[in-house]
């Protein structure tokens, strides 16, 4: 390569430059703020090594809601390519990877997404943590009050009239 007037490599017998001369530089171009999707592609070996389970334990009062949620909650799983499994007699959730499962982290939204459900968030609000652009962050209030009428009345003023505060939460992060 030879090299010109100003001591710039040349190509051809004109300057090699990396961009053009309207000053805009490849760091102006790259938009770092960008949430990233991870596709099939990007897994070059196809599929994971290990197969992972989560399992969560939930309360007998939310059996219900759990059992008429589930069919929805089995059908957004599996076009993720993950398992799940219901134990009415236990009380648990458990959800794991299969041979098809190409998305290491997709795991831990299925995770978070049964400790929604186990927590009383309605399962349309926890499918959406299995997108790419949302996370999920649990709030644990028990431990920080002593007294139980301290801890209920702290609850119900985060919670809010018909769930308005939290609702507002919601919006805003």
């Amino acid at each position: 390569m030879a090299k010109g007037a100003k001591g710039e490599p040349e190509v051809d017998g004109t300057p090699a430059t990396l961009h053009e001369d309207d000053g805009a530089t490849e760091e102006d171009t790259i938009n770092y703020w960008a949430a990233m999707t991870f596709t099939k592609d990007d897994n070059k070996g196809g599929h994971l090594l290990e197969e992972s389970s989560f399992a969560v334990l939930f309360p007998q009062y939310r059996e219900k809601y759990i059992r008429e949620a589930w069919p929805h909650v089995t059908r957004a799983l599996k076009e993720v390519h993950l398992d799940c499994k219901l134990d009415l007699i236990e009380g648990s959730m458990t959800v794991n990877t299969t041979r098809k499962t190409w998305d290491p982290y997709i795991i831990i939204k299925a995770r978070d997404l049964i400790k929604m459900l186990a927590r009383s968030v309605p399962y349309v609000q926890a499918l959406r943590v299995l997108e790419d652009e949302m996370q999920c962050d649990i709030i644990k209030i028990g431990n920080l009050v002593r007294a139980k009428e301290r801890f209920v009345k702290r609850r119900d003023r985060l919670v809010g009239p018909n769930g308005s505060t939290l609702q507002g939460i919601e919006l805003l992060t």
